[in-house]
């Protein structure tokens, strides 16, 4: 079987003998706050990464090993390692994570966090849930390598911290923060499938003031692609983009213990799929056609005293998308739509560490935050005009206790949702148990709550079948909710230039009240009316591994493996075919999935790496002459890549590289075809046996 083929190959890896890592992660800027352990601690966590600053656990900067919540951090390094340009491509290489193509034509990307599907996921820029719910169709893709410090992600229900839809985890993306006087330049040429080209060119640069008292990050990306159709039929299985980002984040420290940041972004992006590129989109068989215009800044300000034991930050976010699409077949006219966004946040948290705090010494973080997003669309040849309004005011406030060898933290957040009759109280508890430094055994009882909203993409895909829908919210309809229980054992050994870590992590998480669309008529413009109301509950459970080993500055290894089971709990019909069973198991979720990534440094200057991702067999749906629920094959994609770097002298740096993804070429071979294609069909790796070179200026 493939994944016994898998699970050998990273073992062998695992045992060879031992050569250097790659440079370690760099940390935030606030790790100075902490305390600095003695040199070699310090060096033997940071190489296999637990000796990085982390915000995500508590919305405190806290070492990873420290925290009393799993973060796992994807690092810049990683984005290179594997050649990934954007977000996307990159959140498979951690255990729990698998990210799915789920459009052949419009080419969306989606997230799923152990088992449960993108709307799940809470996805955050710095700490903000400014991502809304049209941006986060797009938008794992809308967010280029060039612009990320670190990813970190939590399993498991978050909305005691973030708020709506941290149900099966969060996702913060940390934008590149400046640390000091640099610049870099690269561009990478890539050739799909043998027959399509894609250019990707970023650049970054960096100032920072002699006493850190001010700093300014750029980054820009530019990407463009070609359309590709692999199976020959002139409709495209990955759709044509162009993309083109800039960006920047700064900050202003007016005193030692006050710091004013400021950030923004904009983005503009055109992507389409089908036939018939060269010409408008309702002359062709099909297309599915965006262009986005995105707007995101936001402004903060911190101020501490007592030598920063007590801060608060006053912060506020902002993102605004504009969007034109067509999603039509069959040369529909009508098809063409507009889409406005905006979102706002803002708020303000204190933190206060006590040497007295009830029972013992801790740390209170309390908070009030105010979330507003405005959707306006419209689709006029189906004569619909929908207006969302969403409104969220919040409190929140959670204790961390240190007692000897015991971590406790208890946190409790209160909502108030203008689509929910009834305030939303979510609480969390956590407890890390640490007998020694290298030891950390952590239990974590978490909820979380997805809000309903009339607004789905699936309002925009409906019209490529040339029908249009209209979905209202259900009187009195529930908010869905979610219990999440984790235990886990983080495990560090180091010997001399030795290092390896493992982590195993066992959850479950039980849903409530879930949301399903049901028929209930057709308006007088003669769309289809669905509603939108409360289901029964699932279960999602399963087992999380994570294992990292390093020698010395020349060799790292990480692997992960994921055992999972999602079922409904009742059975659920799937199909409007009444001939067509109904199902316990959730679609388009194997129950094994699992990656590794290595690289090695064999001599000075010259990088190699080598990566994997599993995806084991899964039930997909397929909508055509006769629905049916399809049992896929597994796959396993391997990549590499070889880079060089040369000195160029006065601390200027020159790497040039090349590799192969997805080496083997696996890649569906049961993709449906022709106009009436189901384009949701579609599983297995995002693309097919890639070639690319690159380089890369740096100083």
């Amino acid at each position: 079987m493939k994944i016994s083929v898998f699970i050998k190959g990273v073992v062998g890896v695992m045992t060879l003998c031992p050569l250097p890592v790659f440079a370690s992660m760099q940390a935030d800027e606030e790790n100075n706050v902490i305390e600095k352990e003695n040199e070699h601690e310090h060096d033997i966590f940071k190489t296999v990464g637990l000796d990085e600053v982390v915000v995500s656990a508590n919305k405190n900067t806290v070492k990873r090993k420290d925290a009393p919540v799993v973060v796992n951090v994807i690092s810049a390094r990683l984005f290179e390692q594997v050649n990934a340009p954007d977000l996307a491509k990159s959140l498979s290489y951690q255990s729990g994570l698998r990210v799915e193509n789920n459009c052949q034509n419009c080419g969306f990307p989606q997230v799923r966090i152990n088992g449960l599907e993108g709307p799940y996921s809470q996805i955050l820029i710095n700490s903000r849930p400014v991502v809304s719910s049209l941006a986060g169709v797009y938008g794992l893709e809308q967010i280029p390598a060039s612009m990320v410090e670190r990813v970190e992600v939590v399993r498991g229900g978050g909305s005691a911290l973030f708020g709506a839809n941290a149900v099966g985890g969060t996702i913060n993306i940390i934008t590149k923060d400046p640390k000091s006087n640099s610049f870099q330049v690269g561009n990478t040429l890539s050739l799909i499938g043998g027959s399509a080209w894609e250019d990707n060119m970023s650049a970054n640069a960096s100032m920072v003031g002699h006493d850190n008292d001010y700093g300014i990050a750029f980054y820009q990306s530019y990407r463009n692609r070609q359309p590709y159709d692999h199976d020959g039929d002139g409709f495209s299985e990955i759709g044509k983009l162009s993309s083109h980002t800039l960006g920047l984040r700064g900050f202003y420290r007016p005193s030692q213990f006050t710091r004013l940041g400021i950030e923004y972004h904009t983005t503009n992006e055109f992507r389409r799929g089908g036939n018939k590129f060269d010409l408008e989109p309702h002359l062709t068989d099909i297309t599915e056609q965006t262009r986005h215009i995105i707007n995101s800044g936001g402004l903060n300000y911190d101020i501490a005293w007592k030598e920063w034991a007590h801060k608060v930050s006053l912060f506020s976010s902002v993102q605004h998308i504009d969007r034109n699409s067509y999603y039509g077949a069959q040369q529909d006219p009508d098809a063409y739509g507009k889409t406005k966004d905006l979102t706002y946040v803002g708020g303000a948290t204190y933190t206060g560490k006590f040497s007295s705090m009830l029972f013992a010494p801790g740390t209170l973080t309390a908070g009030v935050e105010y979330q507003y997003n405005s959707l306006h669309d419209i689709m006029t040849g189906y004569n619909r005009d929908l207006k969302q309004d969403v409104k969220i005011g919040s409190l929140y406030a959670q204790g961390e206790w240190n007692i000897n060898k015991v971590t406790l933290l208890a946190g409790l957040r209160l909502d108030s949702h203008n689509l929910i009759d009834n305030p939303i109280f979510s609480p969390r508890l956590n407890m890390m148990w640490k007998p020694k430094d290298n030891v950390q055994a952590r239990l974590t009882w978490s909820t979380g709550f997805r809000a309903p909203q009339a607004y789905d993409e699936d309002l925009h895909v409906t019209a490529v079948g040339g029908e249009g829908v209209i979905i209202r919210l259900a009187d009195g309809l529930k908010p869905e909710y979610s219990n999440s229980f984790s235990g886990s054992v983080d495990w560090t050994l180091y010997s001399g230039h030795f290092q390896f870590n493992i982590l195993a992590e066992a959850f479950h998480t039980s849903l409530s009240d879930v949301f399903y669309l049901q028929n209930i008529g057709v308006d007088a413009d003669g769309n289809t009316v669905q509603e939108r109301r409360n289901g029964s509950g699932a279960k999602v459970y399963g087992v999380n591994f994570d294992a990292k080993a390093a020698h010395g500055s020349n060799f790292f290894v990480q692997a992960g493996l994921t055992l999972q089971r999602s079922r409904y709990n009742e059975l659920t019909t799937w199909s409007e075919d009444p001939e067509v069973a109904p199902v316990r198991d959730m679609p388009r979720t194997p129950d094994v999935y699992g990656y590794f990534t290595m690289n090695i440094q064999p001599v000075k200057r010259l990088d190699i790496s080598l990566s994997g991702i599993y995806t084991g067999r899964m039930h997909v749906p397929h909508f055509g002459e006769q629905d049916e629920m399809v049992h896929t094959p597994d796959f396993v994609e391997l990549s590499s890549k070889i880079a060089y770097t040369f000195s160029l002298g006065h601390h200027l740096n020159m790497q040039v590289n090349a590799g192969i993804q997805n080496i083997l070429n696996a890649f569906q071979k049961d993709l449906d075809r022709g106009t009436f294609r189901d384009s949701g069909y579609f599983y297995g790796p995002t693309q097919p046996r890639t070639i690319y070179v690159g380089f890369k200026v740096s100083m």
